[in-house]
């Protein structure tokens, strides 16, 4: 994925690496620490191996995500936030999560919440 030549604001930028419905779920479930590949896979429902190899791959190019090998059989590799950019931008993640569970409980769909454990003001 290639960042536009021309754009009016830096916004457009950040918009440009963060767009799409994968992205920033794998860095929210990133927060807790390193994840294998099949651990992220297991974590984020409906997303193909395949997608999450190319968002991964595309988090790595803008400076969200590490990736480390480690030897040995069979080989293991790890994924994690980058201390500097990765972090940052899960900030921004965690403010449209806790948005996103605002609405949610304004509209009365806690159960949701309820069910994938997910704290939220009681009324």
């Amino acid at each position: 994925m290639k960042i536009r030549e021309d754009y009016t604001c830096p916004l457009e930028i950040a918009h440009d690496i963060m767009k799409g419905k994968w992205k920033p779920i794998i860095l929210f479930q990133l927060q807790w620490g390193p994840a294998s590949l099949s651990a992220l896979e297991r974590s984020i429902a409906g997303i193909s191996q395949k997608m999450l190899l190319q968002q991964l791959k595309e988090l790595q190019e803008f400076g969200l995500v590490d990736k480390s090998s480690f030897e040995g059989y069979p080989l293991r590799v790890e994924y994690t936030l980058t201390p500097d950019r990765g972090r940052r931008m899960l900030e921004a993640v965690r403010i449209m999560q806790q948005i996103g569970v605002d609405i949610m409980v304004e509209q009365g769909l806690t159960d949701f919440l309820d069910r994938k454990g997910i704290v939220y003001p009681k009324k």
